[in-house]
């Protein structure tokens, strides 16, 4: 078997005119927790859908588990669970009412497994409170306990964080967390709160415009973030040379606004800048920089935006 248990290739899914999801390729290993990441309208509820049998793929294809026809598939998706939008429950019942009907519905015999899920998303000491009076982060957690009912290997959250304050949000992550490592369930979660998932995942999958940019480890992408020098001075260019020549740096880029970043001498600021001080370069600004997930996510979207946007141009003038 494949080292993957999600393997998917060449996907699309077109609505009408519109694109939702455009020739999207990337694979999830088992146990990892990967972070689907993109803005709004990018493509991710779409190819969640399209995992969980909810949405038929224009072409491309899905293997969970090694299969791919729709027997196989259906099979596989008996071993994951989906929390896809909003999660559903009954306003006037309790947790444990809620996961009752869930557990008939679903066929689940063992009646201790609500009491089991319960425990694991910290809902045991809910009582007989109802639905309608537990916080957003509560009835996150319940939505997650109901997903877990059926003991899923692989669970699809879609913006399980969305509108929760940052006590709620520190919740869903440590309990995430604790399932991965405890209940060993592999994990696909999409969200907008980019600096939770940097706490979160260990790998990510960039999409925009249905398309997907990046497939990048937490670890590459960490090499990717590492600490640099932003500088500026009166002579960009002169100064990139001296830095060169004087101090043999090799680790050096010049971004478009000309200005410089150094990822070398990084505890040796001032033999930097009193060397280019030396050689005629006044530094105008040295600051340290450490680039994150959010700006590395900006960054990779905004340089895609500006091909989309040429492309359109481009089209425009064929037109």
């Amino acid at each position: 078997m494949s080292e993957f248990i999600i393997d998917v290739k060449n996907l699309d899914k077109q609505y009408m005119k519109q694109k939702a999801v455009s020739d999207a390729t990337f694979q999830i290993k088992e146990g990892m927790i990967t972070g689907l990441i993109g803005p709004n309208g990018a493509g991710k509820t779409t190819i969640m859908k399209m995992l969980g049998g909810l949405v038929l793929p224009t072409k491309g294809s899905i293997k969970i588990y090694g299969a791919n026809d729709e027997n196989g598939l259906a099979h596989a998706r008996s071993r994951m669970s989906f929390m896809i939008e909003t999660p559903y429950a009954k306003e006037k019942l309790t947790a444990r009412e809620n996961l009752e009907k869930q557990r008939l519905q679903k066929g689940i015999p063992d009646k201790k497994r609500i009491d089991e899920v319960l425990e694991m998303v910290g809902l045991s000491d809910t009582g007989k409170k109802a639905v309608k009076n537990f916080s957003l982060g509560m009835r996150q957690r319940l939505g997650i306990a109901n997903a877990l009912m059926t003991k899923p290997e692989i669970m699809v959250l879609d913006e399980p964080v969305n509108g929760l304050d940052p006590e709620g949000i520190v919740e869903i992550r440590e309990l995430l967390l604790k399932l991965n490592r405890e209940e060993h369930i592999t994990i696909l979660i999409s969200s907008h709160i980019l600096s939770e998932l940097s706490l979160l995942c260990t790998d990510y999958l960039f999409i925009n415009h249905g398309k997907i940019l990046q497939a990048i480890s937490a670890e590459e992408l960490k090499k990717q973030c590492h600490e640099y020098y932003h500088i500026n001075t009166d002579n960009n260019s002169l100064a990139t040379a001296i830095l060169q020549e004087k101090l043999g740096v090799t680790e050096i880029e010049v971004e478009r606004d000309g200005s410089i970043r150094l990822y070398e001498q990084l505890d040796n600021i001032y033999k930097v800048s009193k060397t280019l001080f030396e050689n005629g370069v006044v530094p105008l600004k040295l600051n340290m920089n450490e680039a994150n997930l959010e700006q590395y996510y900006i960054n990779m979207v905004g340089e895609e935006n500006g091909k989309h946007n040429k492309g359109d141009e481009l089209s425009d003038k064929k037109r």
